[in-house]
């Protein structure tokens, strides 16, 4: 019986949903790897499939050098985003590797990834895609940098070599949401990983759950390296998901994706956090009304762990009550964090909202949505107030 690392350097957490061959041409390019002999796991984190799938990784397990775990879930729709958190969860590595169960990697992959990943550090590849003759044959066997890059089509090495040149591109002049991390090639530390409270459950079907984790990695200040100069993974062809779309913004979650309020912590990842876990900037007059002292005792303001901002800490959410005297403070950096992230103006009646607070607020609440805040009732107007708020994710 081998023995494993109780920390390895790496874990690679490889997706996947009933494509057993395919997995098994993935496994058997992680057992070539190069120069990572004693510091690798992988974890295969599986989409609820009824096939051999969970029968191969058990096989592969029992004979492997490196620690190869296992989870599942009943399926319930295309979950990506869940389904790479349930691998993080069981991981034991110090750097995330996230990885599909339909791309081969060629020998020097792994190590790329490891010696530029770091804490602060993100690291970003992408896959060149072969056609379905050429994916019958494919042979992990002999794949090296050069030999993946000779068996890709010539419009594939040309597509790889113009997003090199855009990422080196949107680097070099510091555009504010570009390069973006592709989910088939994502390498993050486990503690940067943590701090954005990993990927965001609240993205269902295909496609902008890796697009969210790029800006919240960088609004926590992560910097993002290409691994694309190096080494590329190889998609091997399969029918394409029903949920996918010919273009990114028919995508189901795009309107979502581009909500205004990001938190760079989202709310439904790693673990859920409820209002009270958040830190807030609540308004000087929050106990003048009814609806404020109400919301006062719901987010337990006052006590010991209540969710009040400090001058150490970035606060989340600003939250303002109209009709009232508060007004939305500056927006600034603490600790190299937007805060807050996300305004929130609350009506709490009938009035108007001034221009003023509704152009500069990116979440507008109105009490009758979530219930009578007047009156609440406890931990069920907490929780209709939360589920108004998932918006900001």
């Amino acid at each position: 019986m081998p023995t494993h690392a109780s920390t390895p350097a790496i874990s690679l957490i490889v997706n996947t949903y009933m494509k057993p061959r395919h997995l098994g041409l993935v496994l058997d390019s992680i057992e070539r790897q190069e120069g990572v002999d004693g510091r690798l796991e992988v974890v295969i984190t599986d989409d609820g499939s009824t096939d051999e799938t969970a029968d191969l990784v058990a096989q592969r397990a029992a004979s492997a050098a490196y620690r190869i775990a296992f989870t599942t879930r009943p399926h319930d729709g295309f979950r990506l985003a869940r389904v790479r958190n349930d691998g993080a969860r069981l991981a034991r590595g110090e750097r995330l590797l996230f990885l599909d169960g339909d791309c081969m990697l060629p020998r020097n992959h792994v190590a790329v990834h490891l010696s530029r990943c770091r804490a602060g550090v993100s690291t970003g590849g992408d896959c060149g895609r072969l056609d379905e003759v050429q994916s019958r044959s494919v042979d992990p066997q002999s794949l090296d940098t050069q030999a993946v890059r000779q068996l890709l089509p010539r419009t594939e090495r040309a597509a790889l070599a113009r997003r090199l040149r855009k990422w080196r591109w949107y680097s070099l002049i510091g555009h504010p949401t570009k390069p973006r991390l592709v989910g088939n090639n994502i390498c993050i530390h486990r503690r940067d990983f943590e701090e954005v409270n990993g990927f965001d459950e609240r993205f269902v079907g295909w496609g902008q759950e890796d697009d969210d984790i790029t800006l919240r990695l960088q609004a926590i200040g992560v910097r993002l390296e290409t691994v694309l100069d190096r080494t590329c993974s190889l998609h091997v062809w399969h029918p394409t998901d029903p949920t996918a779309t010919a273009r990114w913004r028919d995508g189901a979650n795009v309107s979502y994706f581009l909500r205004r309020g990001r938190l760079a912590r989202c709310r439904h990842g790693l673990v859920t956090r409820s209002l009270r876990d958040l830190r807030w900037r609540l308004p000087d007059d929050l106990a003048a009304t009814p609806t404020g002292r109400s919301i006062a005792r719901l987010l337990g303001e006052g006590q010991p762990d209540g969710p009040r901002d400090s001058s150490e800490s970035p606060s989340e959410i600003e939250l303002i009550i109209w009709p009232g005297s508060g007004r939305f403070g500056r927006r600034i950096r603490i600790n190299g964090r937007v805060s807050p992230a996300c305004r929130v103006v609350l009506v709490a009646g009938k009035a108007d909202l001034p221009r003023h607070l509704r152009s500069a607020a990116d979440v507008i609440l109105e009490a009758p949505r979530f219930g009578n805040l007047e009156k609440p009732d406890g931990p069920a107007a907490l929780e209709m107030l939360a589920a108004a708020l998932d918006r900001v994710g």
